[in-house]
Parts: structure tokens; C-alpha cells; sequence
């Protein structure tokens, strides 16, 4: 029996990476269950046997956990040392990011389910770096990063494109710095 379980666990593996693969080429609503099923060769019944649906299958493949450090102890200006290294590995070709930010454009469910990544596992990691004003900046870092992999990732803008993770580092450094700690709107120095 170990061994059908194996086999089920492997399958089910090879039909999540080919959903995530398909939905980050193509989006929510391009990526067919067909396209999905041939990515992982598999019968399309079986993909519905798995996941019931096309949105419960999308829903798992974009399941998406960071792993975030405490930041409580780290400085502003070192935050983006912490931060890209990390995210570099989220939002890369592999991982489910990519899939979730193309479809939370046109779709509800999509942004929905960024938004809760968002609330409940990017703020309150960068709200421990901030000096007063938590939410406020974490969500101006959070729009910076975003606006960064929808360039880089999505868009391809050539110089972020081939820009090495030291040199993002160094470009967002001050700006990642300056949401954290920096004067907020209306503050004198």
C-alpha cells in the first residue's frame, strides 16, 4: 500500500508543478486543464480526480509560504540584504508566486489570496523592521517588491531583468531603508 501512496504523492507533485509551470506562462485563464495534464502527462481525468476543479488546483498551486526571518533586530538599511535573497527564491520560475501575481490581475480569487499572503505573512515580518507606523510601511516595502517582480518577472524590463541580486540589493537598500525609518508624510526630521 506504501508504494500507491508513493505513487499517488508523486503524481499529484508532478501535476502541481506542471499547473504552476502552465498558470505562470499563461495565467488563470488561459492554462487549461488540458494544458495541465499534458505538462504532466497525465490524463486529464486524473487532474480532476486530484483536484476537482481548475480554481481548488490553482488554489493549491499557489499555495505560497515565506519563510521570513525575525526582523526585529535588523537594521533598515540591512533589510533588503535579508529581503531579496529571499524572495529571489519566491518568486522564481519555480515557486507559486509568479502564477498567483499574473492571475490576481483578472482575477478576484487571485487577488484575494495574494492579499492574505500579503496580510498575513509579508507585513507583519517587515512591520517588526519598521520604527513607528508598522502597516503603513510595511505595505510601501511590500509595493516596492511588487512593483520590482511584476518588472522583472513579468513585464521582463531588460536591465531588471539581468540585474544580479548584489546590485537589486544595493538599488533597493536606501529606498527599503527610507520606508522602514525614513520621515513619513507630514514629519519634520
Amino acid at each position: 500500500m506504501a508504494a500507491k501512496t508513493r505513487d499517488a504523492d508523486a503524481t499529484r507533485a508532478t501535476i502541481l508543478a506542471a499547473a504552476r509551470t502552465q498558470f505562470g506562462a499563461h495565467g488563470f485563464e488561459r492554462a487549461t486543464i488540458r494544458s495541465i495534464a499534458a505538462a504532466a502527462d497525465v490524463d486529464p481525468a486524473l487532474v480532476m480526480h486530484y483536484f476537482g476543479s481548475k480554481a481548488n488546483l490553482f488554489a493549491e498551486a499557489s499555495k505560497l509560504e515565506i519563510p521570513f526571518p525575525d526582523l526585529t533586530e535588523t537594521r533598515p538599511e540591512r533589510v533588503a540584504e535579508v529581503l531579496v535573497p529571499l524572495l529571489e527564491q519566491v518568486w522564481g520560475s519555480e515557486g507559486a508566486f509568479i502564477p498567483l501575481l499574473r492571475a490576481a490581475a483578472t482575477n478576484r480569487a487571485a487577488a484575494d489570496m495574494l492579499l492574505e499572503v500579503f496580510v498575513q505573512q509579508v507585513a507583519p515580518a517587515l512591520a517588526a523592521a519598521a520604527i513607528d507606523r508598522p502597516l503603513e510601511r510595511a505595505a510601501m516595502v511590500g509595493s516596492q517588491v511588487l512593483g520590482i517582480v511584476v518588472a522583472r518577472n513579468i513585464v521582463g524590463v531588460p536591465p531588471l531583468v539581468s540585474m544580479d541580486s548584489a546590485t537589486l540589493v544595493e538599488w533597493l537598500r536606501p529606498v527599503i531603508a527610507h520606508y522602514l525609518a525614513g520621515p513619513a508624510p507630514g514629519e519634520t526630521c
